[in-house]
Formats: structure tokens, C-alpha cells, sequence
């Protein structure tokens, strides 16, 4: 049987002119891809930080201070921001969850992203 899977309508597919992905299609059929801390190192490309920047104000657009469940959302993508600027809503925490809530940490995201969420 499948998992089930929010899909969040209206959220971008992806960073606009790039293949940055921000969301999934369909869920995995084994189960959601584990959400990670991803260190990110100072001489990240210019491209990887403005895919951070997009997804991050996507999410800001889309969902506010509000929680939000993690659905149709790329792991990956989750995965650079995780722990810092997007950190659980929930105690406990399922991080291999369609259905875990996540939300921003609006001081910190300010802070490593000035400009994007204002």
C-alpha cells in the first residue's frame, strides 16, 4: 500500500529557470526519505544559496509562521535548511514522515537569509 501524501497546491515545483526541485510528485512507495541536518560550508555555489533563498521564501509565502506539514515537500531540499531555519512543530518528531509538521524559525532564517522574508 502506498503512503499518503499532502500535496501542497500552488507551491512551487521548483526554483523558476533551474532543476532545483522543491517538491515530489508522488510519495515512495518504501516510505518518505528521512530528513537530515545537511552541514552547508561557506563556498556553497551561488546557485545551491539562491535555491535555499527560494525555498525558503516559498515556504514564507506559502505557509507564514503557521506549521506546516511536510507533504509533497523535497527532503533534500528540507534537508540544507533542516535544524536551522525549518525545525520540527511537533514533539516527537518522525523525520521518515509525510505527515511530520515542520515549522520556520523566523529569528534564525532572518538571520542566515536577511532580505527574504521581509
Amino acid at each position: 500500500m502506498k503512503p499518503d501524501m499532502t500535496k501542497h497546491r500552488g507551491f512551487p515545483g521548483r526554483l523558476p529557470g533551474t532543476d532545483f526541485q522543491f517538491v515530489i510528485r508522488r510519495p515512495n512507495p518504501k516510505g518518505a526519505t528521512r530528513l537530515i541536518v545537511r552541514e552547508r560550508f561557506g563556498d556553497r555555489r551561488p546557485a545551491d544559496r539562491a535555491a535555499d533563498e527560494g525555498f525558503l521564501w516559498a515556504l514564507w509565502q506559502h505557509f507564514g509562521e503557521d506549521p506546516f506539514v511536510r507533504g509533497n515537500l523535497d527532503a533534500g531540499r528540507i534537508s540544507w535548511l533542516f535544524g536551522r531555519e525549518i525545525v520540527p512543530a511537533e514533539d516527537p518528531f518522525d523525520p521518515e514522515s509525510y505527515d511530520a509538521l515542520l515549522r520556520l524559525d523566523l529569528p534564525r532564517a532572518r538571520q542566515s537569509f536577511p532580505g527574504v522574508l521581509d
